[in-house]
């Protein structure tokens, strides 16, 4: 009796492991190896994390209809960026995780024509409208900003800069800690601030 008792309860255990939430991807953590994705950009091109070993990356989440957004946009701050990462073969992907019928969602052929008309100049634009790309690094807010080495590891996290505002001005004196990041890797050294807070907009995920 005791050890039909020990079995229905092993069974009962193993269904309910069975039925509980699996998580697809840990967290991302300065250090560690960033969390793969593959997705097709805009383009038509396929674009996968793993694949870009060997270059630094750059993975910059937006949405053009966020003041904060076009607070760096307007001035020309991250086209500025993304000018300068070209220039050292830094691969730039910008990301939208907007849902169909939600603020900052467009179309392949829209996003191209606002990085052509804002003479952006991203590697590739990646559509993420499941949101599961922005999940697997917990990105909160446009703009939301990772460096990641060439060994794949993620060197950076957080917010573009330590002026949490949607003033242009505010831009002239700012401590851009992309660009810090990317001059430390570029000139062998550890990146000085791995973390900051992530301000803007908040991402307007998939319900």
């Amino acid at each position: 009796m005791n050890r039909s008792i020990r079995l229905i309860k092993a069974c009962i255990l193993s269904i309910a492991a069975a039925t509980l939430p699996i998580s697809v991807s840990a967290a991302p953590i300065i250090g560690e190896v960033a969390p793969n994705f593959q997705l097709a950009d805009t383009n038509g091109k396929s674009v996968s994390l793993s694949e870009l070993q060997g270059k630094t990356v750059v993975l910059e989440w937006t949405n053009h209809k966020c003041p904060y957004v076009v607070k760096h946009y307007g001035s020309d701050n991250m086209q500025a960026l993304q000018r300068e990462a070209a220039e050292d073969d830094v691969v730039w992907v910008t990301i939208i995780s907007s849902a169909e019928g939600k603020q900052g969602y467009v179309s392949a052929e829209k996003a191209n024509q606002l990085s052509e008309d804002r003479n952006a100049s991203p590697s590739h634009i990646l559509l993420d409208t499941s949101g599961e790309i922005g999940k697997s690094y917990e990105a909160k807010t446009t703009p939301h900003m990772y460096v990641i080495n060439t060994e794949g590891k993620l060197v950076f996290k957080g917010g573009i800069d330590d002026k949490p505002t949607t003033r242009k001005s505010d831009i002239e004196g700012a401590k851009n800690y992309v660009r810090a990041a990317l001059s430390d890797l570029k000139a062998g050294n550890d990146v000085a601030t791995s973390t900051s807070r992530p301000y803007g907009c908040s991402i307007k995920y998939k319900s």
